[in-house]
């Protein structure tokens, strides 16, 4: 009994490894949701692959298809910055996303009047593009 428990928890322990180790993919388009001066906000990340690197849009309510600049994807983990314009003000804002599945969880940063912010960010894949 012992030796089929045992098998049974080694061949269990291999599939969770196995699930770890599978390829986070963040190619497609993605809701993201964040919180800014108690307010809930949201914006769309578009992501496709070209070739071997990563190029992307992200939008917002008022700003449409700003293109992200200098997407690095590694273990996981995508960094990249956009413009955002609001109020006669761009500012570039900064963000580290780590994917698992058809989700992400991260950090978005920017500075405004000469202190930088960070804030939470989280978002689900819409659509998966190929």
């Amino acid at each position: 009994m012992k030796a089929i428990l045992s098998a049974a928890m080694v061949l269990g322990l291999c599939g969770l490894a196995g699930a770890r180790d599978e390829k986070a993919d963040p190619v497609g388009t993605w809701k993201c949701e964040y919180e800014i001066g108690g307010q809930k906000r949201t914006s769309t990340l578009t992501l496709k692959k070209e070739g071997d690197k990563y190029a992307g849009t992200m939008s917002w309510a008022d700003q449409k298809d700003a293109k992200i600049k200098d997407p690095k994807f590694k273990d996981g983990k995508l960094t990249f910055t956009a413009e955002r314009k609001f109020m006669d003000n761009t500012f570039t804002v900064e963000y580290t996303l780590t994917f698992d599945g058809d989700k992400f969880k991260g950090k978005s940063a920017a500075e405004f009047g000469g202190q930088k912010q960070e804030w939470d960010i989280e978002g689900k894949r819409e659509k998966k593009d190929k």
